[in-house]
């Protein structure tokens, strides 16, 4: 086991931390702004990672309807913990709602795409595609609602979904799929070659936004959330989604990929909508930070204990 640990830390944690480590150092010396990185992520890199992926991925029918089961179910799962515990702890409004956004959304899109295709192979990425567009729905959806509560807009939600273009090419690549349709290979070049840039360039966003979350005035009664957050995220999540995993009866190479995607640090996008509905943001950068720092401990362990 362990010598099975220290082998996912050398071939697939080594790597990953080089752009991340590169992206801490330009924000702490050079002031990196990670806005239009972020952008460039966004609009055009993740894009064309999800559409390369599921227009080529080799998932089957039972695959995509065990991921999208699993999403809903972990989502209500991690909520009701949640809000359970943000009642016994008696938090605020405003950490509650902060505490689920720590607890329910997950970084599996800047930090869990890499991870996935070095440590699982492009099956493993295969699988991913479908767990990463529904994050991306529920997070522009049901997020909205977490952090807003009593400021839910549906319309407002559903605008900032539809202003998604991985939804688009997802749905083309669906499109393409079902009518059998196929990239001439300079389309698909191109395609490749802004697909190829993703992993590097959200690593290097990720080294800098946790720098970025490190800065700021530490508030002392925002203690108890803190811990909530981190005991949610680093102990329940992995927990729960094993267990209903097991329950939709999914294989060994989907349910590794999915309970690690499940298990990954809280999302940067929660820190977004704390700050956009007064959701405690401190709390939450503060979780960002801590659970993504835990994760280079605690992931390797998760892989080798999910290998096939």
């Amino acid at each position: 086991m362990l010598l099975s640990v220290l082998a996912t830390m050398y071939h697939v944690f080594l790597p990953l931390s080089f752009p991340v480590i590169a992206g801490l150092l330009l924000r702490r010396f050079r002031g990196l702004d990670t806005k239009p990185l972020s952008v460039l992520s966004l609009y055009l890199l993740s894009p064309a990672i999800i559409f390369t992926t599921l227009l080529n991925a080799r998932v089957s029918a039972n695959d995509v309807g065990i991921t999208i089961a699993f999403s809903l179910i972990n989502l209500l799962a991690m909520w009701a913990a949640a809000a359970l515990l943000g009642r016994l702890l008696r938090l605020e409004d405003s950490e509650k709602a902060g505490l689920t956004l720590v607890a329910s959304f997950t970084n599996c899109v800047n930090y869990g795409l890499p991870l996935v295709l070095l440590a699982f192979g492009q099956a493993g990425l295969d699988k991913a595609a479908v767990y990463v567009v529904m994050q991306i729905i529920i997070v522009n959806t049901i997020g909205v609602f977490f952090a807003a509560r009593s400021q839910f807009s549906v319309k407002k939600a559903g605008q900032a979904m539809l202003k998604l273009p991985a939804l688009y090419v997802a749905a083309l690549a669906g499109l393409l799929r079902l009518t059998g349709t196929e990239l001439t290979d300079v389309v698909q070049t191109g395609v490749n070659l802004l697909a190829d840039a993703y992993s590097p360039v959200v690593l290097v966003i990720l080294g800098a936004q946790m720098i970025g979350a490190a800065h700021g005035e530490w508030q002392p009664n925002l203690r108890r959330a803190f811990q909530a957050g981190l005991a949610l995220r680093l102990l329940a999540a992995p927990l729960l989604s094993w267990l209903i995993l097991i329950l939709l009866g999914a294989e060994p190479l989907l349910l590794g990929v999915l309970l690690v995607l499940a298990s990954m640090p809280t999302a940067v996008n929660a820190v977004i909508l704390a700050e956009q509905f007064g959701a405690s943001p401190k709390f939450v950068s503060r979780c960002i930070l801590w659970t993504t720092l835990a994760s280079f401990l605690m992931l390797p362990l998760l892989l080798a204990w999910t290998a096939p």
